[in-house]
């Protein structure tokens, strides 16, 4: 079932074990979309208590050396020369006319050692490419494994068998450390909407180390939750994935509202120029959408205005949480308005959508940024 994918999880057995059929794949590797239980049971796990997912279908690259942080600013949209060891922090790569050509978070290890984890597009071959005459290098790490434990538990759950003071480690911040006596990296983190911690792994580990977070969390009710779950916790937090949030594949940071990762003070990286010129060019503006009905909307669905095409539907779900049909969406930017009203239409019928703020859960963020936390 999984020979064929050039890169597998040392954790299937464990996902087969638990129903999965690996209905989708990312990066090469087969994911376990579903587990023989109900995806919003798993979402009702991650808010209420903790929910452990796979998520090492992502790809993770090391730079290393002297000039680490000079290619890295040439390619990344973010300045990254500040980050201290132990920070991380989003940031995105564009192609010479601006356009994302994929998400990166970069993990500062050290003056000049850095991790990276990107989806599924160019980072690593735009790195290569740069690198040439550098004294820098640049290597996939195929063997780490990440797990991420997310939810309102997942700090009294990890806490008693860490090495360090999880308390201490503020949201995007990480550090080396042993858990339940394995080397790993303990990062504040992940894609949930909710306090979560993501561990990474040796391969070698990767299964002990399963184990042992889900017979510590028993007490505290955690499961092990599908890719399902997880797709519906990051649309209810409004957190884009690239490229499904990105559909005509020529989006600007300023068109998916990643502005904020755009360092325009920096003088010179990739596609700035373009930036520049395209930062007053938005054909599009990223907004969240409630939709009157009872179900998820598919994906693709068009947005009509007066008889109009306006706008597409990217990501969307049926949250029973909210008891919403929600989605994140790309209109016109004279239709942005919040509470605009659109025609939604797609193969199953015509409704009607209303654009609203976003994330649609927690919308303060309190659950990641807890006030006792914020400067």
């Amino acid at each position: 079932m999984t020979a064929a994918f050039p890169r597998n999880s040392i954790l299937n057995e464990r996902h087969i074990q638990l129903g999965t059929k690996f209905e989708s794949s990312w990066n090469g590797m087969p994911l376990p979309q579903f587990y023989s239980t109900d995806p919003y049971d798993e979402v009702a796990t991650i808010r209420s208590r903790a929910g452990l997912i796979d998520v090492s279908s992502l790809n993770l690259a090391n730079v290393k050396g002297k000039d680490a942080v000079a290619l890295l600013n040439e390619v990344l949209t973010s300045d990254i020369a500040g980050m201290k060891p132990g920070q991380s922090a989003i940031s995105n790569i564009v192609d010479d006319n601006g356009s994302l050509i994929d998400d990166v978070l970069v993990y500062c290890n050290g003056a000049d050692d850095f991790r990276l984890s990107h989806g599924s597009g160019k980072l690593e071959e735009v790195l290569a490419q740069f690198s040439a005459g550098r004294d820098v290098s640049v290597a996939n790490d195929g063997d780490t494994h990440v797990l991420s434990l997310q939810g309102p538990r997942a700090l009294d759950i990890l806490k008693p068998h860490a090495s360090i003071d999880l308390t201490t480690l503020k949201y995007f911040e990480h550090a080396p450390a042993t858990l339940f006596g394995r080397a790993v990296t303990l990062a504040r983190g992940g894609y949930s909407a909710e306090r979560g911690y993501e561990v990474f792994s040796a391969a070698a580990d990767t299964v002990f180390l399963w184990d042992s977070i889900l017979e510590a969390g028993a007490p505290y009710g955690a499961m092990p939750v599908s890719w399902q779950s997880l797709d519906i916790v990051r649309v209810e937090g409004a957190l884009l994935f690239f490229p499904y949030d990105m559909p005509k594949g020529d989006e600007t940071p300023w068109e998916v509202g990643a502005d904020w990762t755009v360092d325009l003070d920096k003088p010179s990286f990739r596609g700035r120029e373009a930036l520049i010129r395209r930062k007053g060019e938005a054909r599009v503006v990223q907004r969240g959408m409630e939709i009157d009905h009872h179900e998820q909307i598919e994906p693709g669905a068009r947005l009509f205005k007066d008889g109009k095409d306006v706008g597409s539907l990217n990501s969307s779900i049926y949250s029973r949480h909210l008891m919403r049909s929600i989605a994140l969406v790309h209109v016109l930017p004279e239709f942005g308005a919040f509470g605009t009203e659109f025609e939604v239409v797609g193969p199953q019928g015509t409704f009607t959508g209303r654009l609203v703020k976003t994330p649609f859960y927690d919308p303060l963020r309190l659950r990641t940024h807890p006030l006792d936390e914020r400067g």
